[in-house]
């Protein structure tokens, strides 16, 4: 259940539709549902304005479809998969059928519904092998509601194809930064920007980057101000606090 929900529900106890012993009964019930193998935060969205997400990786096709399912009952859309492969999609969609799935991001939303998309954010990737971690984060601020500028291939072995977009930097109210290698990329737009920068270290680079220990501690080293990170690949986590950097900026305007 969330806010929009939760108005509505007591819209109908204002108006006489349900009695105020029913929606107590509703909210009592409501806030978690016990699937043996999992207990669904169903109160996530009225505390955070967003819902349940579902981390596929691990999963059986039949657990996501399960959890799925019975948030849709209780009024969910736009119910976000992440880390969920192309195979598991394909057995995923013949039992949900309204589902979207998103190849390079590994993000698959089951039941889609189209949200108006508030404020901008930028989602810069350093280079083109980034890609799949930063369509992850540009996927979940479409998904939650967030517009996206996509600046790909611009990392600093290059960086005046960085600077040939200082406009759209300049427009956003946040950028999120994906890089992996050295990580330099965050620094450098942490430099030019001046709004939040979410780092995203990712696990592309030679053996000396360690899976992308080096692009993270590089990171966390910044010299520049308003860089946070987040952990190494985790473009679902920067597309979340971004989104809500977003939408509190857009909402203060």
């Amino acid at each position: 259940m969330d806010k929009e929900a939760t108005l509505d529900m007591l819209r109908r106890v204002r108006s006489g539709e349900i009695s105020p012993e029913s929606a107590l009964s509703d909210l009592i019930t409501e806030p978690f549902v016990d699937l043996g193998f999992a207990k669904l935060d169903t109160h996530r969205g009225l505390r955070q304005s967003v819902g349940e997400v579902i981390f596929g990786s691990g999963k059986t096709v039949e657990q996501i479809s399960a959890i799925v399912t019975t948030l849709h009952e209780r009024g969910a859309d736009n119910i976000m998969i992440t880390r969920l492969d192309a195979d598991k999609n394909a057995l995923l969609s013949q039992k949900i059928p309204n589902i979207v799935y998103h190849v390079v991001a590994g993000i698959a939303v089951a039941f889609p519904k189209p949200r108006p998309l508030v404020g901008t954010v930028v989602v810069a990737t350093a280079g083109t092998s980034d890609l799949p971690v930063s369509e992850e984060a540009a996927v979940t601020l479409e998904t939650l509601g967030s517009a996206v500028t996509r600046l790909y291939d611009v990392g600093v072995a290059g960086i005046h194809r960085l600077l040939s977009r200082q406009k759209e930097i300049e427009s956003a109210n946040v950028v999120i930064a994906v890089a992996g290698m050295e990580g330099a990329l965050a620094s450098v737009i942490g430099g030019l920007a001046d709004c939040p920068v979410v780092a995203v270290p990712t696990s592309i680079g030679y053996g000396a980057n360690f899976g992308g220990l080096s692009a993270l501690l590089s990171m966390l080293n910044s010299c520049a101000a308003g860089v946070s990170v987040v952990n190494i690949d985790n473009g679902f986590g920067a597309g979340f606090l971004a989104h809500k950097i977003n939408v509190r900026t857009v909402n203060k305007t």
